[in-house]
């Protein structure tokens, strides 16, 4: 049996700057933790990070300690809040939506209620809001990852989304994730 792992999710906002992910990194690997995932992304003129890091409990503790003075010296947000690993659930099927649409308010929550409405999880979103190349016009390009239960028909779901798509006039894919 496997020693349950000691995890930390720490969450970082702060203004983007060369050498913030070399800090951060060095932070985690000083207290003997290691980083297991991480998304990274900049938002106008600030960075927004997400990391997970792993180790023994009084390194997690080291690190949750040392982290303060990352925060203060790099002008940082920083949260952090243990968890737990996640559950493998073997009824779920991960399936990638695409949506590419002009870009208009709501598109991301409209998005959101169609699925929680069918009680199907997102795991990952990514939006980005940009110009056509050509024209100018303002779009925006949505990427998420749902898990939809191995008892959906995914026929029938992926039927009513393309049509509520249409409805929306946003262009659309679905298709499984292969392994």
């Amino acid at each position: 049996m496997r020693p349950v792992k000691n995890l930390l999710v720490i969450s970082v906002i702060g203004p983007d700057q060369p050498g913030l992910v070399q800090q951060l990194s060095k932070a985690i690997a000083d207290s003997g933790c290691n980083l297991e995932e991480s998304r990274m992304a900049k938002l106008g003129s600030e960075f927004g990070m997400i990391l997970l890091a792993s180790g023994k409990w009084n390194e997690l503790a080291k690190l949750e300690s040392a982290l303060p003075a990352v925060a203060r010296r790099l002008n940082l947000l920083i949260h952090c809040k243990r968890t737990e690993p996640a559950r493998i659930a073997a009824e779920l099927l991960p399936y990638a939506v695409e949506v590419t649409a002009l870009d208009q308010p709501g598109i991301v929550q409209q998005l959101a209620e169609f699925f929680a409405y069918r009680e199907i999880n997102i795991r990952e979103l990514s939006a980005t809001s940009y110009q056509a190349a050509r024209t100018g016009t303002p779009m925006c390009s949505v990427h998420m990852v749902i898990d939809a239960p191995a008892s959906t028909f995914i026929a029938h779901l992926r039927d009513d989304f393309m049509d509520f798509c249409d409805e929306l006039n946003l262009d659309a894919i679905m298709e499984p994730i292969k392994s």
